[in-house]
């Protein structure tokens, strides 16, 4: 699998969990215990940007979720 079809996965991944949680991106960030904002959000969603892994933590945090269920590759 390509970096960029992997980037791509986990940023639909993070984008639909925020949806069916009803959050938008800013909702989102303001929930994130980090420095991050709404515009590298977007990037990681559309999987123009690679994450790190802590980033993705702090989101599956923020998101209640486990970060195995952002990393899920079997879409």
């Amino acid at each position: 699998m390509e970096k960029s079809e992997i980037l791509k996965i986990i940023g639909q991944n993070i984008k639909r969990i925020r949806i069916e949680k009803g959050l938008t991106q800013v909702d989102l960030v303001g929930k994130i215990e980090a420095r991050i904002d709404t515009t590298n959000i977007s990037r990681i969603e559309k999987g123009r940007t690679n994450a790190t892994i802590h980033t993705l933590f702090r989101i599956s945090q923020a998101l209640q979720v486990p970060l195995s269920e952002i990393c899920n590759l079997d879409n």
